[in-house]
């Protein structure tokens, strides 16, 4: 896939980079990065030359048909893993357990905090939990990475991606070693998450929005569903206000005629 994928990919876009010398040549680490566009995870693995595991979820790998077996393999095939989101905690806990296992075979692990694509381009708050208590199960470094414009790519509605050339930040590793044994702590948890969500705001330069992602995209659709309905019930005001102004304009010229047919007959 870094043949068939990422070199196109680099030939096409010829993304920049910056620090790649901060990922070590073996041994495990935790790639946290900022998520702007879903291309994200096709860029960051490509300019790399270790094999990096994202996580997806698991429809992605067993829908039926031959579009589903081909989708499930090309998913296999750039690294990214399944997720059963169904169960009482869902996709936290199989991420949890699916980074653990990947870190201890001394692999590359990449996670986005903010556990969703930004709606608009701001830097969201991290989600603790998944890389904090991943990062501390292991022991494993953090390297904190910015993927810069790569949502100008592609934005939403556009069809054919636009060629320019996206960045990418990487970081120096992050040591959590002091905080080993404490990955049940949520004060910990947040400490963590936040001091790695600082590092990426120092690389990606994005305006930091004290709010989880999720919750901004439920107010946006929120919003837009607010906004739809109040320009639905404008257009029915005004249909209303129309349709009795015509009714009015129509009695007026009726009364009219009769007033005239009264005058006619008048002798």
């Amino acid at each position: 896939m870094k043949v068939a994928i990422g070199g196109p990919l680099k030939l096409a876009f010829r993304p920049w980079v910056e620090g790649l010398e901060n990922v070590p040549a073996e041994g495990p680490a935790v790639l946290a990065s900022n998520h702007l566009s879903f291309s994200d995870s096709f860029f960051l693995p490509a300019v790399l030359d270790r094999k990096v595991t994202f996580i997806a979820k698991a429809e992605y790998f067993t829908t039926p048909g031959v579009k589903g077996r081909l989708t499930a393999a090309f998913f296999k095939g750039v690294g990214q893993l399944p997720v059963d989101r169904s169960g009482a905690r869902g996709a936290g806990e199989a991420a949890i357990r699916s980074g653990i296992e990947v870190l201890e075979r001394g692999e590359l692990f990449g996670i986005y905090p903010e556990g969703t694509r930004s709606p608009d381009g701001r830097l969201y708050r991290g989600k603790p939990g998944g890389l904090a208590r991943v990062a501390l199960a292991t022991g494993a470094p953090v390297i904190p990475v910015a993927m810069i414009d790569t949502e100008k790519i592609q934005p939403p509605g556009q069809v054919m991606p636009k060629l320019m050339k996206p960045g990418i930040r990487i970081g120096k590793p992050l040591d959590f070693s002091r905080y080993q044994g404490m990955e049940h702590d949520r004060f910990v948890l947040r400490a963590v998450t936040d001091e790695v969500m600082y590092e990426i705001m120092k690389l990606s330069g994005q305006e930091y929005v004290d709010m989880y992602a999720t919750a901004m995209k439920r107010q946006l659709t929120e919003a837009a569903k607010a906004e739809k309905e109040a320009e639905k019930a404008a257009k029915a005001a005004l249909a209303r206000a129309e349709k009795e102004q015509a009714e009015k304009l129509k009695a007026a010229m009726e009364q009219a005629d009769r007033e005239q047919d009264g005058r006619r007959s008048d002798p």
